[in-house]
């Protein structure tokens, strides 16, 4: 594998529906040794896994690609998504609550202009952003730590 390939890998992940479909995400990934790799960028399906973990994810043949098995390595990211029912555009109110989430010192990822997964690092207040998010009646999800993670009592 050249150098090129190994910073960017795509790592396939499987997020598994209610009614037993699953959907496939695949995330950019820096090869590491091994099976290893280190994500580059946040998921926007998969849960528990946010940006610079590092996860072990050994080819599969019949996928064409790595395939996520498990977390090696928590990186102290942390993930949310973002579903804006009005699309970001300069000035509006999602465009003013995705500034405050930069603010507070998180990065985010369009899949389009209205659904963002937001990255909140390991310096960030995750509960500060979580509060202004609920606060704003913005909807939006856990993904890393999820929610029955965070709340077990309550799922």
């Amino acid at each position: 594998m050249s150098d090129a390939e190994q910073l960017n890998a795509k790592v396939l992940f499987r997020v598994f529906n209610d009614d037993g479909t699953a959907e496939v995400e695949t995330l950019w990934a820096t090869k590491l040794d091994g099976d290893n790799y280190r994500l580059e960028n946040s998921p926007f399906y998969a849960y528990g896994v946010s940006w610079q973990d590092i996860i072990f994810a050994p080819f599969d043949q019949d996928e064409g690609f790595p395939s996520f098995q498990s977390v090696v390595t928590k990186s102290g990211h942390r993930t949310v998504r973002v579903v804006f029912q009005s699309p970001v555009e300069d000035g509006n109110n999602t465009q003013q609550i995705l500034q405050t989430l930069v603010d507070l010192g998180c990065t985010y990822e369009g899949a389009n202009n209205s659904y963002v997964a937001v990255d909140v690092p390991p310096t960030s207040d995750f509960e500060a952003v979580c509060n202004f998010l609920t606060e704003r009646a913005a909807t939006w999800e856990h993904a890393d730590p999820t929610y029955s993670s965070l709340y077990p009592s309550h799922t």
